[in-house]
Parts: C-alpha cells; sequence; structure tokens
C-alpha cells in the first residue's frame, strides 16, 4: 500500500492508511492525556502527525513506517502543547510573540542547521533584540512543574517538595538555652517562671501555691524576666520587661 500510494499519491488510497494507522496514533497521543487537555483535540493532532508521516515516508529505503511516524506524531504533539497549552496565563500579546519566535526558531534552526541567535531570531521576525528576549523569558516563565516530580529527574529521587527549606526551630531552642545560662535564674526565679509560662496560671494562685503574696510573685516573675530579657537584648530590654509583668 505505501509503494502505491508513493507512486499514486492517490487520496482514497491516503485515506486507507491513515484509517488502517489510526491505532498507532492513539496510543502516542495517549502518552500526552491530561486533565486540561481534551484527548479528542489530541488524537486530531496525532492525527496530522500521522498524515505528514504518510505523505513524506518512502518505501524505497527500506526503514520500517512505525520507525519514521513515530517521532513525526510525536513532534506534533510537543508542538501543540509548547505553542498552544499554557500552564500559566501570559498577556495575549506576550504569547502571540513567544509562539512567534518559536516557529522562528525552528525555521531558522532547519535553515542555518544549529540553534539561531536572539539577533538572528529578531532579524527574521523584523522585531527588535528586547522583544526577542522577553518572548524567550515568557516561554521559560510559563513552564510549571509539579511539586511532586522527583526532584532530579529520576523516578526515585525526592520530590521537589521534599526539598523545599523550613523553618528550623532548633536555633531558637539553642539561642533560648544559651541565654537562659546566662541570666543565672535561681531557683525559686524558675519556679515562678514554670508555674506562669508553662502551666498558664494567675501570680495570685502562684501566691497561694508557694506560700508568699501576689505581690512577691510579681516582683519575682518581673526580676527574672528582667535577667533572662537582659542576657538576650541588654540595655533594650527595660520595656519588654514592663509588657510582660
Amino acid at each position: 500500500m505505501f509503494q502505491a500510494f508513493a507512486a499514486t499519491r492517490s487520496p482514497d488510497l491516503r485515506e486507507d492508511l491513515v484509517r488502517r494507522l489510526m491505532p498507532l496514533a492513539k496510543s502516542l497521543a495517549l502518552r500526552y492525556r491530561r486533565q486540561t487537555e481534551p484527548l479528542d483535540d489530541l488524537v486530531q493532532v496525532a492525527s496530522l502527525g500521522l498524515v505528514k508521516s504518510i505523505n513524506g515516508f518512502d518505501p524505497s529505503l527500506g526503514f520500517p513506517f512505525r520507525a519514521y511516524a513515530t517521532p513525526t506524531i510525536l513532534g506534533e504533539l510537543r508542538r501543540h502543547f509548547r505553542d498552544h497549552v499554557w500552564n500559566l496565563r501570559l498577556p495575549r500579546g506576550l504569547q502571540e510573540l513567544t509562539m512567534k519566535i518559536n516557529r522562528g526558531t525552528d525555521d531558522l534552526s532547519d535553515e542555518l542547521g544549529r540553534p539561531p541567535t536572539p539577533t538572528e531570531i529578531a532579524e527574521h521576525l523584523d522585531v527588535t533584540v528586547e522583544d526577542v528576549l522577553d518572548g524567550i523569558e515568557a516561554g521559560h516563565a510559563r513552564r510549571t512543574h509539579s511539586l511532586d516530580a522527583p526532584s532530579s529527574g529520576d523516578e526515585g529521587s525526592l520530590a521537589l517538595v521534599e526539598t523545599l527549606g523550613g523553618t528550623e526551630a532548633g536555633y531558637d531552642r539553642v539561642e533560648a538555652e544559651a541565654a537562659a545560662a546566662g541570666a543565672k535564674l535561681d531557683e525559686r526565679e524558675w519556679q515562678v517562671l514554670r508555674l506562669r509560662f508553662v502551666d498558664h496560671l494567675p501570680q495570685r494562685e502562684i501566691g497561694m501555691k508557694l506560700g508568699v503574696s501576689q505581690m512577691q510573685i510579681s516582683r519575682i516573675s518581673r526580676r527574672a524576666l528582667g535577667k533572662l530579657l537582659t542576657a538576650v537584648r541588654g540595655e533594650q530590654a527595660d520595656d519588654l520587661i514592663n509588657a510582660a509583668a
């Protein structure tokens, strides 16, 4: 059938080949199935790649059709996602500029045999180099990555979300312990602070528990806080002492 089509370029024969080979196009489209992109649209894009493959395939070279068609169809699918599926919503003018730059880059790459420079792209598209750089940057910015994706591309590596930094509470604990050691509180002062800030008892109940007046508890608390805050903040502790006491 391929030999007959290559010799005649018959539209009916092409249609027959497309019908027979649609399972290949559908299987490749399924690789790119996403919730945000309807499967019917992906199959349509893959079908376009299939038609291009049939039109360009030369059976006289001795290569199997699947080996020729697969990269062609996958290329159409990747181009579709690159040009039409945007994870981040950019201004329409910037979207159109980015798509224009992508197409110009492909054309120049085929023509030059290498990736073109921004200046070459600008001359080819009749835009400024600044426009090209803005479009390239927008193309990079619109590509997002799932936080559940592997951090190194290897399925066995940590997910990106597991590599994000967080607040390390250990530093605060070490600083607090160092300040407490430098404050040199006596046992009564520690006891009053524990009852007040750990057990959350009011000064009156603390006084009853320790057999002293509420005024004495207030003085002990103020003195203990003063030692702690002075150890941490030095001369700047007075206002904090008054507020806490």
